[in-house]
């Protein structure tokens, strides 16, 4: 009969004496995660091919118009930086409805949410890390085209150094607006996807909402009887404050306020009637939304209990 043997195995197990650098150190390997996951580094190719195009969409406007500048002296034919805005804005939004609840939704869905908080973050800084990273990637979006324009209007011009003596002044500016827009177009999205853990559903609502504000606000503020001064919207002087529930549309009216754009009453384009209000209340009304869709964000994230 053979008896039987054990073998016992010096495996080296010691406890870690390396540094432990904490809450800093978390923080921050959730945003650089949430700044790969969001350009789809470290996951296979079709994950990168959205934001690809996206960024290569929302550059491109900027290298037709230095390419036109440099054949031709159009003068002021060409868009504006404030125009620049409003021409990819759609794009803007698109990927931010899109992209921002993969930041979110995975993680409450996997069920790995207590493991992030177990120790030493709390939802505070996981919030703050997965919207940093966003927001990152959208202001980057967001000013590739805006530098990329300046540069080529400024080397297309007949004296390079007199255009930009003469337009340095649109750096500041479009650098506010684009901040402000890129603020926007983070915080919306990531406080709808703080409802639900599925990525499409959270994408359906934000473009839904995107949408379905655009003929509400048209039908409420929009003159229907043709261009005649005597033409009032149906909702009367209200018009004008109902034109602000066209939600895409406002942190491109806070950016032509930025700007300064020169408002023509007769000019039918986006937020044509609420540019006849204060500057105080676009700008108001953005900070609302805004600080209540970042503050739902925190809200609701601090309701997960350990």
């Amino acid at each position: 009969m053979t008896q039987p043997t054990g073998e016992l195995f010096d495996l080296g197990y010691q406890r870690y004496d390396g540094p432990r650098e904490g809450r800093a150190r978390a923080r921050k390997a959730l945003y650089v995660h949430g700044v790969r996951n969001t350009l789809g580094l470290g996951r296979g190719s079709r994950a990168k091919v959205l934001p690809f195009l996206l960024f290569v969409a929302t550059i491109i406007p900027a290298l037709i118009f230095s390419f036109i500048a440099s054949l031709a002296d159009f003068g002021d034919a060409l868009p504006s930086h404030a125009d620049y805005y409003t021409i990819v804005s759609v794009l803007l939004l698109l990927f931010s409805a899109i992209m921002a609840p993969e930041l979110l939704c995975p993680d409450r869905r996997e069920r790995v949410m207590h493991l992030y908080l177990a120790r030493p973050l709390t939802s505070t800084d996981y919030v703050a890390a997965r919207w940093l990273a966003f927001f990152t990637v959208t202001l980057a979006l967001v000013y590739a085209g805006q530098v990329i324009l300046f540069i080529g209007l400024t080397l297309a011009a007949d004296s390079p150094g007199a255009h930009l003596r003469d337009t340095w002044l649109e750096i500041p500016r479009f650098l506010g607006a684009g901040f402000a827009i890129a603020v926007f177009t983070t915080t919306l999205p990531m406080g709808v996807a703080a409802f639900t853990t599925r990525r499409a559903i959270a994408s359906a609502i934000v473009i839904g909402i995107y949408i379905i504000s655009v003929p509400v606000a048209a039908i409420l503020s929009s003159c229907h009887d043709g261009p005649s001064e005597d033409c009032q919207p149906i909702t009367g002087e209200a018009g004008k404050w109902f034109d602000l529930l066209n939600i895409g549309g406002v942190p491109i009216l806070v950016s032509d306020l930025i700007f300064g754009e020169s408002f023509d009453p007769n000019e039918r384009r986006e937020h044509a009637s609420a540019r006849e209000l204060p500057d105080v209340v676009p700008v108001g009304w953005y900070l609302m939304l805004t600080g209540g869709f970042g503050l739902t964000l925190v809200w609701r994230y601090r309701k997960i209990q350990i």
